[in-house]
């Protein structure tokens, strides 16, 4: 029967004459791997049993067959570069006034529309869009509101355009906000509206909405002294206007060959805004011959005394004037 090996594993046995000799085997294993004790496989080496890794601080080693793996813990992130794990979520600590977004190893804090970065790289401070060049898109008014800004009108006498960014007038007189009597008669203005008294004076008849007719007088001076007829007009003007302006045109009508009219303003010029001037024969018109500093409100009365066929007659014309601001 066969002999035992004699032997151990891991060597070779070599005969020689009358005995043998045993001779270790030459056993070369890749790297990452190491012989077995006996001598006779290669086995893997546990880097990380044996802290032979070069896993950094905070990584976890995983045993490969030959190798090795550094693994990141659950929410780290492996840095190449530093050859180490960071936090991915660095921003679960809110440093930022805002916003925040990680990045590796750090984070990045930014800001919201309408908002800027403060030098200190965490707050964020609004922007005030009023006192930028986007201010100037309100026709009339910027107000700065925290990441953005809105256009304001005045708070009376106006309302928002569907733009948002100009006014438009409300007519109050159309809507009927307004508090005017049965009496008066409403008139819109920009920015506003008035309330017109348009009665007539004692031994006169209204005849129309904005007309009144004299009833009679007493004797033939007072009739040529006394207007036959007195009209309400009502005029409206941005306070840019361009001076001198014609506004008002009165004569006769029918005019007739031989006509004659003399037109003066009797009341209501005291600081001299408005002036005359004589157009033809049968024509004089009403000027505003210098700017109103700010809006304000008159009103005139022009008599125009006409000279026909020998016989002087007069009408007077009450005109109120409303200077107003420009359009918003």
């Amino acid at each position: 029967m066969g002999l035992s090996q004699p032997c151990s594993p891991g060597f070779t046995c070599l005969n020689t004459v009358g005995s043998y000799t045993c001779q270790r085997k030459m056993l070369i294993c890749s790297r990452g791997y190491h012989a077995s004790p006996d001598g006779a496989s290669c086995i893997d080496v546990d880097e990380c049993q044996n802290n032979l890794h070069r896993c950094g601080d905070g990584q976890l080693c995983n045993n490969l067959p030959g190798s090795y793996r550094c693994d990141c813990q659950p929410g780290y992130q492996y840095d190449s570069y530093r050859r180490t794990c960071v936090d991915v979520n660095e921003c679960l600590a809110n440093p930022c006034g805002q916003e925040c977004a990680n990045m590796y190893g750090s984070y990045q804090c930014y800001c919201k529309q309408g908002y800027h970065l403060r030098e200190d790289g965490h707050t964020c401070e609004d922007i005030d869009e009023c006192a930028q060049s986007v201010g100037h898109l309100c026709t009339y008014k910027c107000v700065n509101v925290p990441g953005s800004y809105q256009c304001a009108c005045p708070e009376h006498g106006y309302s928002m355009a569907p733009n948002g960014r100009s006014c438009r007038d409300i007519d109050e007189c159309a809507i009927g906000a307004h508090n005017c009597s049965l009496e008066q008669t409403c008139y819109n203005i920009q920015g506003g509206h008035r309330c017109l008294d348009l009665s007539c004076p004692p031994n006169y008849r209204k005849a129309a909405d904005t007309r009144c007719e004299r009833t009679g007088c007493p004797n033939h001076l007072d009739c040529q002294t006394t207007p036959l007829r007195i009209t309400y007009y009502y005029l409206s003007f941005q306070s840019n206007i361009l001076v001198p302006a014609q506004i008002f045109r009165i004569g006769p009508s029918p005019a007739y060959t031989g006509d004659n009219v003399i037109v003066t303003i009797t009341r209501g010029n005291d600081e001299n805004y408005f002036s005359t001037r004589k157009l033809t024969a049968y024509t004089g018109a009403v000027y505003l011959q210098r700017q109103a500093p700010s809006p304000q409100d008159f009103l005139i009365e022009v008599e125009m005394k006409l000279w026909r066929q020998g016989t002087f007659t007069t009408f007077q014309a009450r005109i109120y004037v409303f200077i107003t601001g420009n359009p918003l």
